[in-house]
């Protein structure tokens, strides 16, 4: 059972990163987090896209400046690298919707190491078991 069931939608490069980071944080305190990735932002599952992700349209200029932020707080810039640093800790599974990756062209052999397929309606019934729910 989750400790943690996250909903992400958002897949600006800007917006992605708050779900990222909650994960992490909630993995590195020993909690189990399950992470569904579903509309646009299931490309950042994908090989092809995790790493093209655009910033928000209001912080549009801004993306060099946050990437040298990030950096500097020792974290690294690409959302691969950062999906990769959530499936290492052995806490967080990631799943990609798989009406989502049909519609936005996720396939199989293009879902980041670490990810899978997962129909919505199942990831409902684990946000029910978990202790908190979020969604961004």
């Amino acid at each position: 059972m989750a400790d943690l069931a996250i909903v992400v939608r958002e897949s600006a490069y800007d917006r992605i990163l708050t779900p990222l980071a909650f994960a992490y944080l909630a993995a590195s305190s020993g909690q189990e987090v399950e992470m569904l990735f579903v509309n646009w932002a299931v490309r950042a599952l994908s090989k092809k896209h995790a790493d093209d992700l655009p910033i928000s349209a209001e912080r549009a200029g801004k993306e060099e400046w946050l990437k040298q932020q990030i950096a500097q707080a020792g974290l690294p810039t690409r959302i691969s690298e950062l999906l990769q640093l959530l499936t290492k800790t052995g806490k967080v599974r990631l799943y990609a919707c798989t009406l989502a990756a049909q519609i936005f062209g996720v396939g199989e052999e293009d879902l980041i190491d670490g990810a899978q397929f997962l129909p919505a309606n199942e990831f409902l019934a684990k946000m029910a078991e978990a202790k908190v729910t979020m969604t961004f």
